[in-house]
């Protein structure tokens, strides 16, 4: 059913939560069928016309080619695009800064001092030791169990009478405190099942349920429960496993709330997701800290070929997709001929022991697996377009045989295990590879990421996170070009595009939508948020459907509007931003009342913490013009402001009682409607 702006002004005064409901319903219509905002309506201030524009324009724009957007545009459309939106005050710093050289600092990251935002993350003590240490620190059961000097099931036990004695106010089980039980009887069982790969289907890994609106979020675990819940990992300082995750999501959130590299940690959501790992898979959640911290974060804005090598050896990737487990399925067989051969040149008995005889048969079924040949193609490199055959996968596969985990549990380090290696030449792509042992796989990745069809797919993902769903060709194709001119260097790329006049065209300007993750972030910066504890609006972000490190599927979350705008999800955005503007989110803390720049009167009804209402002598109608220009750059479509308006007389906005002069306007609740409107809904 198609609704008309006068639909929405008609509506009767509401139940909040069913106003809720009806301004979801409003928010995805809006964003289903409007791709941008129309110049003509957008602009409640009255937007200048091009002639205005250049006959006034901004210094701040020197060196940049800004011609359809007016120089407040332009620092915001910068600022929503290359870092998680404004904080208070950020348009006008930069406006005395200048653009250009603002985002000259944020391609050189190394440039800006972000002590600050590091010694926020000194409260997060599983960030900093290396993988072994925390596989010891935060054991599973059997390990915990052992180092307590009782029995698995007595420890069990205590758990079990521990968690009796939580308050009824805190977390339920995660995710990873259910896997914990399973992983200390057995390995990750579907690494087992995977370990012979089927040539005529597709990687088990993308066969994964996934949510049909939000792909990957199949499960909601440890980073999507009751966001205002005391997790019993902070609550008791507990050394659980899925504490190195939740701390890892913690710091993600912090990094993207208060760095000042904003751009750095941009590309690192950016990488992360292109390189998928799931959190949820057997000891990579003891994998992923340093997978991020060591392999990707370090590359986020050099070279792509150093990304794809050192991704290749993580023993977080070799884990998730199982390279870890492929060998050249003859290698036991050629193993048992060289150890007959040793026991005939001793002068040992040819009879082989009958368990022995066993194991042979056991590590025989070991074999090839072709998930990471086909990953490293298909999502990494040349894209599913690439012009690759199963063919290639296969020899793809054989070549990184050996590319294994040592001692997984313990110290896990990449190793290569020349005795499982496929020591026969293999063709890939048209092109003999027999460079023996290692090398076989380093010349793959050489292959690929100096292919032509490469450059584009890298090019595609990064203007299509950047500028638009569907990227101008021209545009992907000069940034393709640097690509191949500068050795695959992600700076330059990003330079390319960000200097392209097609990055700052009407046509870009709002045209993306945020994910969950994007639009939690940017909330908290909008307002000014000060955030103590972060794991609230970690759990958010699941709630809204990206609980982050916990996406499935080797793809990653989708980056197009599609996957994440729907009435359920869009109402839980709206319900997050009422709860965060009326300080109803624990451990976080706004002044709206200063930031409106009006003067708090709370009554006796008024929660002291909030300080969210103020009297009607601050007219309601000021207050919401405020807010859209302190939110939403002064522009909002006739439909959105119309209606927001409209509620300014709703008994939930306006507290008043029959023939009482004396009104309080909630500011939580226009604030907070201001930010779930569309416009801020897209960067």
């Amino acid at each position: 059913m198609e609704h008309s702006p006068d639909h929405f002004q008609s509506l009767p005064p509401l139940h909040p939560a069913r106003f809720r409901s009806v301004l979801a319903s409003l928010i995805a219509f809006a964003l289903f069928l409007a791709p941008c905002l129309d110049a003509a309506s957008a602009t409640v201030t009255g937007a200048s016309s091009a002639k205005d524009r250049k006959q006034k324009q901004d210094p701040i724009l020197k060196g940049l080619p800004v011609t359809d957007l007016s120089g407040d545009e332009a620092v915001l459309h910068a600022l929503n695009r290359l870092a998680y939106g404004p904080r208070p005050g950020d348009v006008e710093r930069i406006k005395q800064l200048g653009l250009a050289k603002w985002i000259d600092q944020q391609l050189n990251p190394n440039s800006l001092d972000d002590r600050a935002v590091e010694s926020r993350l000194e409260a997060l003590p599983s960030l900093r030791p290396a993988t072994a240490k925390l596989i010891q620190e935060y054991p599973q059961l059997k390990q915990a169990a052992k180092q307590a000097g009782v029995t698995p099931q007595d420890f069990k036990k205590d758990q079990a009478q521990s968690k009796s004695d939580t308050p009824a106010t805190m977390a339920p089980a995660t995710m990873f405190e259910r896997d914990s039980q399973r992983d200390s009887d057995s390995t990750d069982s579907s690494s087992k099942s995977n370990t012979n790969a089927d040539t005529d289907t597709s990687s088990p890994m993308k066969q994964a349920t996934a949510n049909v609106t939000t792909p990957g979020a199949a499960q909601r675990g440890a980073l999507s429960v009751d966001a205002n819940a005391v997790p019993r990992a902070i609550a008791d300082d507990s050394k659980r496993p899925q504490r190195v995750i939740e701390e890892l999501a913690m710091a993600k959130m912090t990094r993207a709330i208060y760095s000042d590299r904003q751009l750095q940690q941009v590309m690192d959501d950016f990488w992360f997701n292109h390189f998928n790992v799931f959190a949820g898979k057997g000891e990579d959640r003891y994998y992923l800290t340093s997978y991020e911290r060591d392999v990707i974060a370090p590359h986020v804005l050099g070279k792509f070929k150093d990304l794809v090598s050192d991704t290749t050896k993580s023993p977080a990737m070799l884990f998730y997709l199982d390279n870890y487990l492929s060998a050249d399925p003859r290698a036991a067989q050629r193993l048992a001929q060289e150890r007959a051969m040793r026991r005939r040149a001793r002068g040992g008995f040819n009879r082989v022991p009958q368990n022995t005889q066993a194991q042979n048969k056991k590590k025989q079924e070991r074999g090839l697996n072709e998930n990471y040949g086909r990953e490293l193609m298909e999502l990494h490199t040349l894209g599913v377009d690439g012009g690759y055959t199963q063919k290639d996968v296969t020899e793809v596969a054989r070549c990184f045989t050996g590319w294994t985990i040592e001692k997984p549990r313990e110290n896990p380090q990449f190793k290569f295990d020349e005795r499982i290696h496929d020591p026969d030449p293999k063709i890939v792509r048209g092109k003999k590879i027999h460079a023996g042992g290692m090398k076989d796989g380093e010349q793959v990745i050489d292959l690929l990421v100096k292919n032509p069809s490469t450059a584009k797919f890298i090019s595609t993902k990064l203007a299509r996170r950047f500028v638009s769903d569907n990227p101008p060709p021209a545009l992907v194709a000069r940034m393709a070009g640097t690509f191949k001119s500068s050795d695959g260097d992600i700076r330059a790329v990003m330079r390319t595009m960000i200097y392209s006049p097609e990055f700052w065209t009407r046509d870009a300007y709002r045209a993306k939508i945020k994910t969950p993750f994007e639009f939690v972030a940017s909330t908290v910066r909008a307002l000014g948020t000060d955030v103590d504890t972060p794991m609230p609006l970690v759990q958010w972000v699941g709630r809204i459907g990206e609980p982050l490190y916990q996406c499935q599927p080797p793809t990653g979350y989708s980056d197009k509007a599609e996957a994440w705008v729907n009435t359920g999800a869009l109402l839980n955005r709206l319900n997050f931003s009422l709860a965060l503007a009326g300080n109803k989110v624990r451990g976080s803390r706004a002044d709206i009342a200063a930031l409106l720049g009006t003067d708090s009167a709370p009554d006796s009804k008024t929660d002291s913490r909030t300080d969210s209402k103020t009297d009607s002598k601050t007219d309601s109608k000021q207050i919401l013009d405020r807010a859209v220009q302190l939110f939403l750059g002064g522009q909002a479509t006739p439909t959105t402001f119309e209606t927001l308006q409209k509620r300014l007389d709703d008994p939930q906005v306006v507290e008043a009682k029959l023939d009482d002069p004396v009104r309080h306007v909630d500011l939580a609740m226009v604030i907070g409607l201001v930010l779930g409107a569309p416009e801020f809904q897209r960067r």
